[in-house]
């Protein structure tokens, strides 16, 4: 395996140049995609190199459970630095496991609590709720998909506001947007170069809700004033209750907003499956995409390698 194992550990970097400019020159399905698609599978070939390099420090380990054979050197010789890097894999796979499961369980527990909250009110897909507190979040799964939203913030917006704000809403339901959130929040924790990934992630799929209500409301400027007195009336409303949670989208979620109304205050945004090869954004993308294939090849060869070099060295 020899050093190859180490690069899906930091070719995520390849990435963070095309997480800067996605969400300037890309549209925001096509950026939501993309970055959402490149990292989950660095996460998953990082994952891969962390576990195969954990094996070789466990089998060092005395009493470990591994066959004798898992230790002898031809299989430490597979790792460089196999006594560092081996015991420093254990504790660092541990945590990338522990964090991932526990992000998981509370966005379970997030969810429920949220349907458990509605479980008096009419099944429909709208559920106002009497708060004087304003929030606005798109509520996944269950029986149903539901837009929640309270009433103070809906008596803070003019009817077409209104509009936008719930076309905002079923819009994230729409594309199944907290799926994306979910993914790149996995991916950031599976390996800490991803963040920025993630970070854009939050955004993109924002701005994808803002331009799928505006084609539907078909008024881009109230779009970016629901969103615009959406923020004001929210300041120092917690973010558990606007939309934050653990992955449930909202139109006031916190956020770079006057980014969203200044876009929604110029022209709609250019659909492409993928930019334009000779600019920047497409030398990023392409970099990105090349660091995925590489990364993706380099676990690939490096579980199959390690797979090989164990089967020789366990004894039959």
């Amino acid at each position: 395996m020899g050093v190859f194992v180490f690069l899906p550990l930091v070719l995520p970097l390849t990435a963070w140049p095309v997480a800067r400019l996605a969400e300037q020159h890309l549209h925001p399905r096509t950026a939501t995609r993309l970055l959402t698609a490149v990292a989950a599978v660095m996460a998953l070939c990082s994952t891969v190199c962390l576990a195969l390099v954990m094996v070789v420090g466990t089998a060092q380990l005395p009493g470990n459970p591994l066959p004798d054979g898992w230790s002898d050197p031809e299989v430490r010789a597979a790792v460089p630095y196999d006594e560092v890097v081996g015991k420093a894999a254990i504790p660092a796979l541990c945590a990338v496991v522990m964090a991932s499961a526990r992000a998981l369980w509370r966005h379970g527990r997030v969810r429920r609590r949220a349907h458990r909250a509605l479980a008096g009110l009419p099944g429909t897909g709208v559920a106002v709720l009497p708060d004087e507190a304003p929030y606005a979040y798109a509520l996944p799964g269950g029986r149903r998909d539901r837009v929640v939203v309270s009433t103070a913030l809906l008596d803070c917006l003019e009817p077409a506001e209104r509009r936008a704000l719930f076309a905002h809403e079923r819009a994230h339901l729409t594309a199944r947007h907290h799926r994306f959130l979910l993914t790149v929040r996995l991916a950031a924790l599976a390996n800490p170069f991803l963040r920025p990934l993630r970070t854009v992630v939050s955004y993109t799929a924002e701005r994808w809700a803002d331009e799928a209500a505006a084609r539907v409301v078909g008024n881009r400027r109230a779009v970016a004033t629901a969103i615009g007195k959406a923020a004001l009336v929210s300041r120092g409303t917690p973010v558990a209750t606007l939309a934050g949670l653990a992955g449930l989208a909202g139109l006031a979620a916190p956020g770079p907003v006057p980014r969203r109304v200044a876009a929604l205050l110029g022209p709609a945004p250019a659909v492409r499956t993928w930019p334009p090869v000779f600019t920047a954004v497409g030398l990023a993308a392409w970099a990105a995409a090349a660091g995925t294939a590489v990364s993706a090849m380099s676990s690939a060869n490096a579980a199959v390698t390690m797979f090989l070099i164990l089967r020789a060295a366990t004894p039959l």
